[in-house]
């Protein structure tokens, strides 16, 4: 932790505490350079306990009110002065070595703005339930179905700028609309055929309780990248639906 570091990884946290030392622990297990900000927007939970048992391995923290989600990411990776970034929500962790594995094929390929990999979707006890379906970016694709899973994606700093970071305006799909503006801007990313992270999924967990809003957010961007929206967008929200009662449901036992 003594070197410069290679990685900006910022922690956005809002009362997920019983969460939040895992995804320390799996940031500090990768075996390279990094600088953790955590912004916290004040918590009431234990998260405080947690970051301040870690503040000695952090290169920052605070807590206290903000604009949201976005916002907080923002304002961490402007913190920070390394020449990769990526954000680890507060419920999602890293598997070993996964970082390491998107630092080194984004090194190998300095054209590309960013990089992804492959996730586990897990519970909230961080059990396997299922693989997240990720595929090689391919645009007609991407517009039908946000295939990139964030907790598994490594962003070159100088593209970050370029793009001026999140859209603080999103609540939903600011990662969606990041990964475009992406492409737009600089060209396809880098797949990488590997496990790097995980996505929990629990009762508290934002896209669990949001659909309505992640969907109409989703549906502005594909018709503002892609200029038209396919016919999945019109099918498939009744199902989603459907599905997130399922598993709201399963959350409680």
């Amino acid at each position: 932790m003594n070197s410069k570091p290679l990685i900006t990884v910022v922690v956005p946290s809002y009362n997920q505490g019983r969460f939040l030392e895992c995804n320390l622990e799996s940031i500090f297990a990768q075996d390279i350079p990094v600088e953790v900000f955590v912004i916290d927007g004040g918590s009431d939970d234990c998260s405080l306990e947690i970051i301040k048992k870690y503040e000695h391995k952090l290169a920052g923290w605070r807590s206290h009110p903000d604009n949201g989600q976005s916002a907080a990411i923002n304002e961490g990776v402007k913190l920070g002065t390394a020449p990769y970034v990526c954000w680890l929500n507060s419920d999602d962790f890293f598997y070993p070595n996964g970082l390491k594995a998107l630092l080194l094929k984004l090194e190998a390929a300095p054209l590309s703005p960013f990089a992804y990999g492959r996730c586990w979707t897990t519970d909230s006890l961080g059990r396997q339930l299922a693989k997240y379906l990720t595929l090689p970016f391919i645009p007609y694709l991407f517009a039908n179905y946000c295939f990139i899973c964030q907790p598994g994606t490594l962003i070159r700093r100088s593209s970050w700028e370029q793009n001026e970071g999140l859209n603080e305006q999103l609540q939903m799909a600011m990662d969606y609309d990041l990964w475009w503006r992406l492409f737009k801007s600089s060209g396809k990313p880098i797949y990488i055929d590997h496990i790097v992270a995980a996505t929990r999924t629990h009762n508290d967990a934002k896209t669990l309780n949001n659909i309505d809003v992640h969907y109409l957010e989703s549906k502005k961007l594909v018709r503002r990248y892609w200029g038209r929206l396919p016919l999945k967008w019109y099918l498939s929200l009744p199902l989603m639906k459907i599905i997130r009662r399922i598993e709201k449901i399963s959350y409680r036992k």
